[in-house]
């Protein structure tokens, strides 16, 4: 094994990295056999430890492994921790060890950048982020990139959270009504830790995208069912959705919707269409480790560019 492994960290490969040029390394990606994954997650409520990995040949394999504490922000400590391992495909010898935060981020947003990209208007002009998160904050930088003429508003539960980030920022507007702030928008994204679905299907009208990221576990949802009956649903892994995440899977289980509602996932992109005028687009951002391991792969394509 190599004694110069790179260690990428957090502020020095943020640098390198552009959330448009990331988008493309998502969809490349997908053009490559399909990933073999496989997750583990164990409970201990309300924590949560996740062992993610997956191997995409000619690309490499990855572990990510990741722990969610949802009281740690009471104390003063990230909710989301844990490490990020890159092994060769030629070889299997470790090649990188990449920021774990560093990769959730630019994977996180720009998991639901890309599927925005191809199923919301481009002439899109309100944008409006429910979260005032880590995750919140990088998704209005990834979003104002790519809708640069879009007025971005944030809509918090924790309205003072919500002022704090839009200070914050200085280009991003409060969203102090979360019914309002959705009827407002043309694209809606959702990256909230609710349990119980707060934005309402009868909110929706036609025309707009709705990106959903939040929820992560099987007794997470963070829209109801008449969101799901009135939209053209798209997710970016029928593997790591199907099955794993109530936003999806209760209403299957319940006959809300069936497999053959899901339009495609990044595995079918051209199938992905930008939603008329008379259409609601759904797409649920579930993540996955083959997304972490392309997420790091441009990342140290990047860094050893600048090398």
């Amino acid at each position: 094994m190599s004694t110069n492994i790179p260690i990428i960290p957090f502020d020095e490969g943020e640098k390198l990295l552009d959330w448009l040029e990331l988008t493309q390394a998502l969809a490349d990606g997908h053009t490559l056999p399909k990933a073999e994954i496989g997750d583990t997650f164990l409970y201990r409520d309300p924590d949560t430890l996740l062992s993610r990995a997956a191997w995409i040949d000619g690309l490499g394999s990855l572990v990510k492994t990741a722990t969610v504490f949802p009281r740690n922000p009471d104390h003063g400590t990230p909710m989301v921790n844990g490490a990020v391992t890159l092994f060769s495909d030629l070889d299997g010898q470790l090649e990188a060890l990449v920021d774990f935060h560093l990769v959730t981020k630019w994977k996180t947003a720009g998991d639901s950048l890309l599927a925005a990209r191809r199923l919301a208007r481009p002439d899109s002009e309100r944008i409006l982020i429910c979260g005032a998160g880590t995750v919140g904050r990088s998704l209005c930088d990834a979003f104002a990139e790519a809708f640069p003429d879009a007025k971005i508003s944030v809509w918090n539960r924790t309205l003072a959270k919500a002022e704090a980030l839009a200070k914050q920022i200085g280009t991003v507007d409060l969203a102090p009504d979360l019914e309002a702030g959705v009827r407002g928008a043309d694209i809606i994204v959702s990256a909230t830790m609710s349990s119980e679905p707060m934005i309402r299907g009868e909110w929706l009208r036609p025309g707009q995208h709705l990106n959903l990221i939040g929820a992560y576990r099987p007794d997470m949802r963070e829209t109801d069912d008449e969101a799901l009956r009135r939209a053209k649903i798209y997710v970016d892994s029928r593997d790591t959705t199907i099955g794993h995440i109530g936003e999806i899977q209760t209403p299957l289980d319940e006959g809300v919707i069936t497999e053959a509602d899901i339009l495609a996932d990044f595995y079918q992109l051209d199938a992905f269409e930008q939603g008329k005028e008379d259409e609601i687009t759904l797409f649920k951002n579930g993540g996955g480790a083959h997304l972490d391991l392309m997420t790091s792969r441009y990342i140290l394509d990047r860094w050893e560019a600048a090398r």
